[in-house]
Formats: structure tokens, C-alpha cells, sequence
């Protein structure tokens, strides 16, 4: 068996852009944001957020789910964005990011604009930049659903409104504020860590069983930040780039969450509270299939898997969707252990909180009133 590599945090971040408040950032994106002072604050990536911002987002998050559901829009969310109109451009189809946004501009009062691939001239027959100063100059908010995350940091760059990433290549934030609501949920911790800062996961094991990609980038820089560790079990040649690793490893420097790799979903599940994975054939790479699902053989969670692991008896099953049956098994997908639906549901109250963020507050991360 291969060993298992521990990775620890290291100091710094790869960039730093100045930008009205708060002062300093450090930013994960491939393109360099637009650094004048009157320039929005925009979320590419988990990386752009302090450990207390990602615990507001996710408590946030938590508190409009209680409240609406319960039939008690807060007051914080009552017409927050009436007026307003969220462009949407989206390259890739999508059935919760497309829902779940729609739904929580709704819920604020404002009006949800959808342009797909074939509905407007995105990067095709006009540049990003001149798309992104176009629809900025007569919307409030973009949240753009991309293939490179150089395309949605190009549009960051040059928009006048705040830019939400809703998946590119590398990165997926909203996808992991839902992660950690449900994960929060699921782990709700002790009645100390909800007086602080602290979601109360310090010590948690997410493993992660499949394909390095975007959803588990974002999720592994959230965990640094947290306090979780994170296991990864990849088959050789998918593991997380080093370019990656350094930005995971930079998330919190002073975290004593780890970061674990190895070539064996065995290896990886030991001890964890959470197994999650996600689908091993991307968007785009349809092509790659056959082979990739080969590579995979031995990959699918399965109860048994778990159980020659050594998972924590209570363990949990997360998968942001769409799921294949190669994947994961029905046993695991639909059991008990799976809280897969739960946090689907949970990208709408996870986009709620980021549009109260960094629309209605313009990027001020603060717990919101009742």
C-alpha cells in the first residue's frame, strides 16, 4: 500500500489585491482583479474569505434556511434586492446553481436574468471584457457559471457590479458554503462554538474519494480555514496539482487541520466522519470516459468500502449532483448515511447568504439580524 502523504499549511498567499474594504485580500484567481478603490468586492474562490467570513456566510446561511422555512422572511432579506437584476451567464447547463440562484434573488425581491451559452454573445462573437463592462453598466450583480476560471476572473476584472464565481474549472464557493451548512448540520458541535467564530469542526475528517477537481479545491481551502482535515483518495495521475496543493496549503497557515493523499480509498475513509465524492466525468470531458471509468475501478463508495476503512461508525455521504451509479452505490446514495438532497436544497440558502454579502452589503461579511 502507498504511504499516505500529511501535508501541513504553508505561510503566504499567491496574490494580494488592494481593495476598499477590507483592505487586503489574498485571491486564488488566475486573472488579477481590477484594483481601483471604487471596485467591488467579488467571490472567486473560498481563498478570497477570512476563517470568520466563512463561518458568517455558513451561519448566515443556517439562519435564512430556520427562518424562511418556518414562514418568516428576516427582515434583513425583505426586498433586499428590489429592483435589483442579477444577470446570470451561464456556459455550462446546470440544474441546482441555475434553481437555487434564481430562488434566493427571489426570495430578496429582485429579478433573476438566465442568459445561456446560445442567448447572448458570451466570448463568442464579443470580447469578455466588452461583455462584462456591458452587462455590469445595467445589472446589480453577475453570477457566472464558466469553463476557465480565467473567463469569470476577466469578467471580475472588469466589471462594475459584483462578480459570484458558480463554478469554474478550478473553483466552486458556492457549492462549499452549502457543503459546510450541511456539514454543520450533520456535526452541529458543542453549544460553546456557537457563541464564537467557530462552526466547531476542528478535528472533523472529510474524505474524499474520486476526482481532484473544483468542488474539492474550494471544500479543501474551507476546511484549512475550519479547523477540518481533509483525506483525498485519487487513482495516479487525477491527484491535486502542486499549483493547487499551494493554495490549500496557504488557506490558513496557522490551522492545524491536515491535508492527506493517497492512491487508496481505504486509506483515505480511516476515522472520517464525512466520504464524499463527485462525479469522475466533468462537463466538457465526455470524451474521457471510458478511460477515466477504468482508471476509477474500486472508487465507487460503497458501505463495505467503509467499512474495510475503518469510517467512523456515524460517517455521512455527501455528493453535489448529478450522480452516476459508478460513483456510489444506491445502498450508500440513498441510506441513512446520505445527506446528498439535504445539501442540494442547501445551494439556495448558500446563495442567499453570498448575494446578501456581496450584493446588498457590497462585500461586508457580518452576521445578519432577524
Amino acid at each position: 500500500m502507498a504511504s499516505i502523504r500529511l501535508l501541513r499549511p504553508a505561510n503566504g498567499c499567491l496574490r494580494t489585491f488592494q481593495h476598499s474594504s477590507p483592505p487586503a485580500r489574498c485571491y486564488s484567481s488566475a486573472s488579477t482583479p481590477q484594483t481601483s478603490p471604487f471596485a467591488p468586492r467579488h467571490l472567486m474562490s473560498i481563498a478570497d474569505l477570512t476563517p470568520a467570513e466563512l463561518t458568517t456566510l455558513v451561519r448566515n446561511a443556517a439562519s435564512h434556511k430556520t427562518a424562511v422555512k418556518s414562514g418568516h422572511t428576516p427582515k434583513s432579506l425583505q426586498g433586499a434586492l428590489l429592483g435589483k437584476t442579477v444577470a446570470m451567464p451561464f456556459n455550462k447547463r446546470s440544474t441546482r446553481t441555475r434553481v437555487s440562484t434564481e430562488g434566493a434573488v427571489a426570495i430578496m425581491g429582485g429579478h433573476p436574468m438566465f442568459l445561456g451559452a446560445q442567448d447572448i454573445q458570451l466570448g463568442v462573437n464579443e470580447s469578455l471584457r466588452d461583455t462584462a463592462v456591458m452587462i455590469s453598466s445595467v445589472v446589480s450583480c453577475i453570477v457566472a457559471r464558466v469553463h476557465g476560471h480565467d473567463d469569470v476572473a476577466t469578467m471580475a476584472k472588469y466589471s462594475s457590479v459584483p462578480v459570484i464565481n458558480a463554478l469554474s474549472d478550478l473553483y466552486h464557493p458556492l457549492q462549499t458554503i452549502a457543503d459546510f451548512l450541511t456539514i454543520h448540520e450533520s456535526f452541529p458541535g458543542d453549544e460553546a462554538s456557537s457563541k464564537t467564530d467557530s462552526l466547531g469542526l476542528e478535528g472533523l475528517k472529510i474524505a474524499w474519494v474520486g476526482d481532484a477537481n473544483n468542488v474539492l479545491y474550494d471544500l479543501a481551502i474551507g476546511a484549512q480555514k475550519l479547523g477540518a482535515s481533509v483525506s483525498v483518495a485519487t487513482p495516479k495521475g487525477y491527484e491535486i496539482p502542486s499549483f493547487m496543493r499551494s493554495i490549500i496549503q496557504g488557506a490558513h497557515p496557522t490551522s492545524d487541520a491536515q491535508l492527506m493523499e493517497t492512491n487508496h480509498p481505504e486509506e483515505a475513509v480511516k476515522n472520517a466522519d464525512i466520504i464524499v465524492t463527485d462525479t469522475w466525468v466533468s462537463m466538457g470531458q465526455e470524451a474521457e470516459a471510458k478511460k477515466k471509468i477504468q482508471d476509477f475501478a474500486g472508487f465507487q463508495v460503497t458501505n463495505e468500502m467503509a467499512s474495510r476503512g475503518g469510517a467512523k461508525e456515524g460517517w455521512r455521504f455527501m455528493h453535489c449532483l448529478p450522480r452516476h451509479q459508478e460513483e456510489v452505490n444506491d445502498d450508500v446514495f440513498y441510506g441513512p448515511r446520505s445527506v446528498v438532497f439535504q445539501e442540494a436544497e442547501n445551494r439556495l440558502w448558500a446563495a442567499v447568504s453570498a448575494l446578501e454579502a456581496f450584493v446588498v452589503n457590497k462585500g461586508k461579511i457580518t452576521t445578519s439580524s432577524a
